[in-house]
Formats: structure tokens, C-alpha cells, sequence
């Protein structure tokens, strides 16, 4: 397998790359300028991936769908969703790799990906929206995957969310990429009170068709709901009932997936998903499928 990194300016100029075949791993000492995109090539498709973008980003397991990854180097406002120091300076590090069987093949939050944006239609999971508070990065649908769980503020990282700039009939969609198997799906609602309301009900559509309906509380702490377990590519999370609150602020700070791949045979990878629905405690319902 062979994978290419490479820095290309807002000219179409390659500024730094570096390939390997088991792994790649770029070293640059260039400054970032505006229009600087991070690409990441292969020559192949349908495999799992630990990506790292900087040394600030946290690594993210993805699977590649797509040849080539692109990543916009993040400039001005689009800032205020990753760290301070992110991306800055003289001196970078970024590299790819594809996933140990023990890494990609157990239960884990299939939603997390620290890597994905708006430009990202490669390597998956990928969170999109049919509406963000006035399209700001602090607010954007990649936020509700990017793994930070700070909730108490708003707009700047860690506290980043999507938004839904108070439109009722907001939905974020979850994609996947390739199937999954699916048991639990998690949410953790922004918590900035009184600045925030919250959301009472919401329903979750999932590509195989039964949807789900959920109760919703005032709460910073996560809220888990077991599913009896489910293949699908996709999910979208919609119909967001607001609860009579002065505030007319809801968002959403995290949403969690969790599951197995699909193998190649369409089974599950483990068992452990029955059990779990077995033990589930009561702080994890089990949903209402319609």
C-alpha cells in the first residue's frame, strides 16, 4: 500500500511531501500560510487508517473511502476550533498508517473522528448539517465528532458544538462510510446554562430504516441509549423538540456511535454486544424503535 502526504498551497504548488508503503510520516519545517492544504494520498481504498494531522490534534482512527484526503490549514476565524497551538509555528508532524486488526476490529465509538471537516468526503466517519450558527467554525457539524467533551461555554475550542442557529428543523447526519454494526448511541448537549436551553425529545433516522425516538435531559453528563444491535452507513439525527426554556440556544456538544466494522462476511466481530444489552443499567434505555 502506498500512502503520500503533502502540503499544497492555494497555487496547486506541492511545499513538502513525504511516501512510505506500511507507513507515512511527514516532518516539515515550513510556516503555514492561508490556503495551505494537507493532502493525504493511497492507492487504495476500504481500509482502516490512524491519521494524525499535528501534534495537537488527537489521532483518529478512519476509514479511507477515497484516494485522497484533503484538510484545509484552519486560518483566522476558522482558529477558534482547535488549539492554540495547532498548527502553528515553524516545525510539524503528521503521519498515517494503516489500523492494527486490535485497533479497528473491537466496539468502539465509530462517530469519533478529530480529523473530519467540511471538505472531507475520503475518510470517514463524516458529520454534515443542513444548518450551522452562521456557518462559524465553533459551531460546525464536525464539532459533534471531534472528541472534546467541554461543555460549560461555547464558541471557542475546547468548548466547541454544532449549532443549529435556532432553526427547528435542524438535522445532523453521521456517515459512516462502509456498514456498521451498531448498539448504543450517546449524546452530550451543550451545558453552557442559562446561556442554553436543551432539547426534551429528538428523534435518530438510521439508513436501515426503523427510526429511533429519545428523551432527553437538563444535563451536561452524557446520555447513553442502547440499541439492539443494527447494520447500517449512516445515521441523522433530527426532529430536535426544544424544551420551554427562556433560553432559544440548544447544541449539541458530542454524539457517540457505538459498534463493531461490518467483516466481510456481514457478521459481527464479537458477541459482547448481546451481553451488554443484557446488563445495560438504567442510565442507558433502551430506545423505541418506530
Amino acid at each position: 500500500m502506498n500512502l503520500e502526504i503533502r502540503i499544497v498551497s492555494a497555487e496547486g504548488m506541492t511545499r513538502a511531501r513525504q511516501s512510505g508503503q506500511t507507513e507515512a510520516v511527514l516532518v516539515h519545517d515550513l510556516t503555514y500560510a492561508p490556503g495551505d492544504m494537507i493532502e493525504i494520498a493511497c492507492d487504495g481504498a476500504g481500509f482502516d487508517a490512524v491519521l494524525q494531522l499535528d501534534a495537537a490534534i488527537a489521532p483518529a482512527l478512519v476509514h479511507a473511502g477515497g484516494p485522497i484526503y484533503r484538510f484545509a490549514i484552519p486560518f483566522d476565524s476558522a482558529r477558534v476550533a482547535y488549539p492554540a497551538q495547532a498548527f502553528a509555528g515553524p516545525l510539524h508532524r503528521i503521519s498515517i498508517r494503516p489500523a492494527l486488526p486490535s485497533e479497528a476490529h473491537i466496539r468502539r465509538n465509530l462517530a469519533l473522528n478529530p480529523a473530519d471537516s467540511a471538505l472531507n468526503d475520503a475518510f470517514f466517519p463524516h458529520a454534515f448539517a443542513n444548518v450551522e450558527t452562521r456557518n462559524e467554525a465553533g459551531f460546525a457539524a464536525r464539532n459533534a465528532i471531534d472528541g472534546e467533551i467541554a461543555n460549560h461555554d461555547h464558541g471557542f475550542w475546547p468548548y466547541t458544538s454544532w449549532g443549529i442557529n435556532r432553526d427547528p428543523h435542524a438535522s445532523l447526519t453521521l456517515d459512516f462510510g462502509r456498514a456498521v454494526w451498531l448498539d448504543e448511541i450517546a449524546l452530550r448537549l451543550r451545558a453552557d446554562f442559562p446561556h442554553d436551553s436543551w432539547w426534551e425529545r429528538a428523534t435518530i433516522v438510521f439508513s436501515d430504516g426503523p427510526e429511533a425516538r429519545i428523551t432527553l435531559h437538563k444535563t451536561g453528563q452524557r446520555q447513553a441509549f442502547a440499541i439492539p444491535p443494527r447494520q447500517v452507513t449512516w445515521l441523522r439525527l433530527e426532529q430536535l423538540t426544544r424544551a420551554d426554556d427562556p433560553s432559544p440556544f440548544p447544541a449539541l456538544t458530542q454524539i457517540e456511535a457505538w459498534g463493531w466494522p461490518v467483516t466481510a462476511s456481514g457478521q459481527r466481530r464479537s458477541s459482547s454486544a448481546a451481553m451488554k444489552l443484557e446488563n445495560s443499567s438504567p442510565c442507558e434505555p433502551i430506545l423505541s424503535l418506530a
